[in-house]
């Protein structure tokens, strides 16, 4: 497997800035990271909050962000009991779940304790899904999760599509 090397992102870029398009984005994956203020709540709670995170950048996805684990609130996540899954280039993925007063939400979150040598910096950081944590930001604009029900991306004015998710792309 081709090395990933994990770049700086452009932690001043603006939503003037131009549209990165997601078909420029590399397969195998590529790691960088992000200054970007990043923010997810659910329940009127700030569940995640930082501007040291991780984006995953991929051909026909928007960017994944994912959070480091001293910057999310833990004591409100628990290990989901539901499911694990494999992606051919990160490894196993553990999912979370989130409980925020006293009302749980299921596999709001997926981690790596042990990814892939390649995305070896993603150990134990947390992505989080934009349709189900009800409100995930970047740079104080709310995303648009990417469609389906599998992958996480989070879409913002700073990506443009068309993107993998939605029924008959699965394929692509």
């Amino acid at each position: 497997m081709e090395r990933q090397e994990t770049k700086d992102y452009d932690a001043g870029a603006t939503g003037s800035e131009q549209q990165e398009s997601v078909w420029d984005y590399p397969r195998p994956p590529r790691l960088e990271a992000t200054a970007r203020h990043l923010r997810v709540v659910h329940g009127g709670v700030v569940v995640a909050e930082t501007r040291r995170g991780l984006r995953i950048l991929e051909t026909s996805h928007p960017p994944v962000y994912y959070f480091p684990p001293e910057d999310v609130s833990m004591e409100l996540l628990q290990p989901s009991k539901r499911r694990k899954t494999f992606c051919e280039f990160k490894g196993v993925a553990s999912y979370w779940d989130v409980v925020v007063n006293g009302a749980k939400t299921v596999d709001v979150a997926w981690s790596y304790a042990a990814p892939a040598t390649s995305y070896a910096k993603l150990k134990d950081h947390l992505a989080f899904y934009g349709g189900v944590a009800d409100e995930c930001w970047v740079d104080g604009e709310r995303v648009v999760p990417q469609p389906g029900d599998f992958y996480g991306g989070w879409i913002t004015s700073h990506v443009k599509g068309p993107f993998k998710g939605p029924p008959g792309t699965l394929g692509w």
